[in-house]
């Protein structure tokens, strides 16, 4: 049997097989505390024979709030959801780290706090608009971060870390990716700092590691992981050097021994040519020296293959494990797969959510 579908051993903790369920945003929170419910548990619980679930982004406080109903992790309610979630999952033999985030800029003062700034690195304003109470409204350009709320943001990831833990999670995965608020104190095109956590690599790259250092002191090194995108390129989200502040954070976060380090990779049909083995996966896996999971638009041919050549230990996926609760198995089976619906990947109910056919139903 292909190596894909064997046992793997993450940091003490026993996966069933090498797939990773890639944190998915769904939005399906649409309570007043903004929490995890008995649908949500029955959506993860359909996905358990993954080896590992990553859960959707959760925000570590009201400030990380910019996706409407993406459900928190600051709160006693929902610590609650939360608990709901993690049992059910685990009564399915599965095993569940919950995914920290903190939107940044990406949000709007109706979504803040007394109507507050958004917070960042720097005030540069993202292209686009987000949605709010109110509708659809442009960006605005946010507030620079006070070091005070540096350290404040970053004593609240630990306490959001603390919080998995009492909600039951087997580990922790820090969203350092995809332009939200690490990503954007580490590149320089967003941050535009004049103080320690702005210029060099080491003070861009500073805030990233006192949030590690933070989280590690609620859970340990070997049941926390971080998600990094060095190839990611937003509209005026980029680096003039990726490979040389990520090869530095890469470095560093070798003498952590974190439970993995998560390339996001943001590849497309396109994008991926008939080496499955990206330019980005080679190399960051000749620098890291720990678990790599990679994620970026597989199939099971090249998972197989990227398994296989040892070019990443387990792979993440995405929009196929909304639309194939049990992806393991059709796989397996080289089963046909269900095809996801766009239209419901965001809000809404039970169509599109837990409503997908199992192979035992279709």
């Amino acid at each position: 049997m292909e190596q894909l579908f064997q046992p793997y051993d993450l940091s003490g903790i026993e996966l069933k097989n090498r797939f990773v369920m890639a944190p998915l945003t769904r939005r399906r929170a649409e309570n007043e505390h903004l929490a995890a419910d008995e649908t949500t548990a029955l959506y993860y619980t359909q996905r358990a024979s993954a080896g590992l679930i990553i859960s959707e982004g959760s925000q570590i406080s009201p400030q990380g709030y910019g996706y409407t109903g993406s459900p928190g992790c600051y709160s006693d309610e929902q610590v609650a959801g939360w608990k709901k979630v993690t049992h059910a999952v685990h009564e399915k033999g599965g095993k569940i780290f919950l995914q920290l985030w903190h939107v940044g800029p990406f949000s709007h003062p109706l979504l803040q706090p007394d109507g507050q700034l958004p917070l960042a690195a720097s005030a540069i304003k993202p292209e686009g608009e987000v949605l709010t109470q109110e509708g659809h409204k442009p960006y605005v350009a946010p507030r620079p971060m006070t070091e005070e709320d540096i350290y404040q943001t970053a004593d609240d990831f630990g306490q959001a870390a603390s919080n998995a833990k009492k909600a039951g999670f087997d580990g922790v995965e820090i969203h350092g990716a995809h332009g939200y608020i690490i990503d954007q104190f580490i590149r320089d095109s967003t941050n535009k700092r004049t103080d320690d956590f702005g210029g060099s690599v080491e003070n861009r790259t500073r805030f990233l590691f006192l949030v590690i250092d933070k989280v590690i002191e609620a859970w340990g090194a070997e049941k926390t992981g971080i998600r990094l995108s060095p190839g990611m390129v937003r509209p005026g989200f980029d680096d003039s050097d990726h490979e040389k502040v990520y090869g530095h954070i890469v470095e560093r976060l070798n003498d952590y021994q974190l439970a993995y380090l998560h390339l996001s990779e943001m590849i497309t049909d396109k994008t991926r040519t008939k080496n499955p083995v990206t330019d980005i996966l080679s190399f960051y896996r000749k620098i890291y020296n720990g678990t790599l999971i990679s994620c970026g638009g597989y199939t099971k041919t090249t998972a197989i293959q990227v398994i296989e050549k040892g070019s990443a230990d387990l792979i993440a996926v995405g929009k196929l494990f909304i639309s194939n609760p049990d992806l393991v198995e059709r796989y397996k089976m080289d089963a046909p797969l269900n095809k996801p619906d766009k239209t419901t990947f965001y809000h809404g109910d039970e169509k599109g959510y837990t409503d997908y056919p199992f192979l035992k139903n279709s």
